[in-house]
């Protein structure tokens, strides 16, 4: 996979997060539009559609899960990381299209849309016509398999239907975002969307178990504050919301 870097907005206040990302765990929506003053190292996660891209790490752990349900060929992807130009342009088409209230159920506003993180990708079940605003990917066959899998390798279906309130879309079977392990895992564990995890972690801290025995701590704090020193590794990702989620492993012991 070739990799290539796009800085996708301009600096702005920007913490310490490593190396210039906001995180796999960004909040965005209509009340926490994108910030700005990251670059996001994209590749493309199949081969097939080298046009397609996502962060980095997202399209390595995309393509294993599709890997590992036997989906190469048969799930496809559909659109992934889009600039913010592409955003605009996709929005004022199915406006003209499909009129306000489609527009406002499956397309959010340019700077408001997960795809210019990076981190959200549309995928498709294999098909000679493909719709590119509502692919079909059904919750039977290899596409069930994929979703039954997808939190192990830190993806979460982004916009249910139980969570439209919050979410402020309406239901996309088809959309999945990626927020890594152990977000994904404690996600659907507690059957939470990404905007009701960063809330609960404002709150209290959580923590799992992984398969191979490591203990995961997430925490959040403020993005100001002191945070207390890691006794291994830990990523550091921002919320978007004033805060950052600290994640600290612990090895099995």
């Amino acid at each position: 996979m070739n990799a290539s870097v796009h800085t996708v907005y301009q600096a702005r206040n920007m913490a310490d997060f490593s190396a210039g990302a906001l995180g796999p765990l960004v909040l965005v929506n209509r009340q926490h539009p994108l910030q700005s003053g990251f670059s996001v190292a994209l590749s493309a996660p199949d081969a097939g559609y080298p046009q397609i891209l996502l962060e980095m790490q997202a399209a390595k752990m995309l393509a294993a899960c599709i890997r590992a349900v036997d989906g190469s060929g048969r799930i496809v992807p559909v659109s992934g990381w889009r600039s913010h130009a592409e955003q605009q342009s996709i929005w004022d088409d199915t406006l003209e299209k499909e009129g306000p209230e489609f527009t406002h159920q499956y397309v959010a506003k340019p700077g408001c849309s997960e795809h210019e993180s990076g981190l959200a990708i549309d995928l498709a079940e294999a098909a000679d016509t493909i719709d590119f605003i509502r692919p079909a990917f059904p919750y039977e066959g290899v596409c069930g398999a994929f979703r039954r899998a997808a939190a192990r390798y830190g993806f979460i279906e982004r916009y249910r239907a139980e969570k439209t309130a919050l979410t402020g879309i309406a239901a996309e079977p088809w959309h999945f975002r990626y927020v890594g392990v152990p977000h994904a895992l404690l996600m659907e564990q507690k059957g939470l969307c990404l905007e009701e995890y960063v809330a609960a972690l404002a709150e209290r801290p959580m923590a799992c178990t992984l398969e191979n025995g490591c203990t995961a701590t997430v925490r959040r704090f403020a993005a100001d504050a002191a945070l207390p020193p890691a006794r291994g590794p830990r990523q550091i990702s921002a919320d978007n919301t004033g805060g950052v989620i600290v994640t600290d492993w612990e090895a099995a012991r």
